[in-house]
């Protein structure tokens, strides 16, 4: 029985980490309004290694529309400007010498369309993910019966396996609808 629960441990493992990869993508996505995490992405040469923005300056929203990076050295300002112009955040930086500040344009219509349909996409993804993880733990607790693993308690841990594929495809939906409600909120 011991070895049963090792499987619904890896597949709630893998699963999670299917689901926090969601999460993280969709934090990037741009919704209309100031979210620090749109900048995760973006890296800055900081004498000579490449480090998240995070790492060289204090980012901050001080209004629903504005993010504002302040870089704990005067010198990396011109380096942080020129990170996020190169990334894929989208968005034009406007600096004052000390503060770098992001104008987060509001979305139109069809671009916020565009996103909800880039947000279900990327939900498709990880649901399949975790529908693989369901099949593979599956397919490996046949191969267990072959090894003398009873039948009934590998239907047992099948149906169990499902429960941890539902719950997770189930947080999954719940993102997606919380991300679509976002982008779709003027």
């Amino acid at each position: 029985m011991v070895e049963v629960q090792t499987y619904y441990k890896a597949a709630q493992d893998k699963m999670e980490s299917a689901v926090q990869h969601l999460d993280d993508v969709l934090a990037r996505i741009r919704a209309g309004k100031a979210n620090v995490r749109i900048l995760d992405a973006v890296k800055v040469d900081y004498y000579g290694s490449v480090v998240p923005l995070s790492n060289v300056a204090t980012i901050t929203t001080p209004d629903a529309r504005t993010i504002s990076i302040q870089p704990w050295e005067k010198k990396m300002i011109s380096g942080i400007e020129k990170a996020i112009m190169n990334s894929d955040v989208g968005i034009t930086p406007e600096n004052n010498g000390e503060v770098i500040r992001l104008g987060i344009p509001p979305l139109t219509e069809e671009r916020r369309k565009a996103l909800v349909k880039q947000t279900r996409g990327e939900g498709e993804e990880i649901k399949i993910r975790v529908r693989n993880i369901r099949r593979d733990i599956i397919d490996t607790l046949k191969k267990e019966v072959k090894n003398g693993l009873a039948e009934d308690m590998e239907k047992d841990a099948e149906a169990e396996i499902q429960k941890i594929h539902d719950k997770y495809i189930k947080k999954v939906d719940e993102l997606l609808a919380a991300k679509e409600k976002e982008i779709m909120t003027v």
